[in-house]
């Protein structure tokens, strides 16, 4: 055993921070959440029955990841009447939905896919 070297690989474990981070990625572990993540990405302030609709899930399904997403800050809406609408609102959330691929709309439909 070398005592530096595990000293030194423990130095970087900064709890709290990995706490953090372990939450934010239970959060985008479920694929439900991570599609209504990219779909607020393509297309912000969207309604909640359109978000539904994109990702084939029941209105009622979507609201309560949304809820879920909102108090965790990653997410926020207004309401217009009785419609609700969403929109990232967590820049890290942001940046990693980029990193794993989720390009704007603008940007996607620049490509060609086939």
């Amino acid at each position: 055993m070398n005592p530096e070297h595990a000293r030194r690989a423990a130095s970087g474990l900064d709890i709290m921070a990995i706490e953090h981070w372990a939450g934010r990625f239970d959060l985008l572990s479920d694929a439900n959440r991570l599609r209504l993540l990219v779909c607020l990405h393509y297309a912000p302030d969207i309604s909640v029955s359109d978000l539904a609709a994109a990702v084939g899930m029941s209105a009622t399904a979507a609201s309560q990841a949304l809820r879920i997403l909102r108090q965790q800050g990653w997410v926020t809406s207004s309401k217009e009447g009785r419609i609700v609408r969403y929109r990232l609102a967590d820049d890290t959330i942001h940046r990693l939905l980029h990193w794993i691929g989720a390009t704007h709309a603008s940007e996607a439909l620049e490509h060609d896919f086939t």
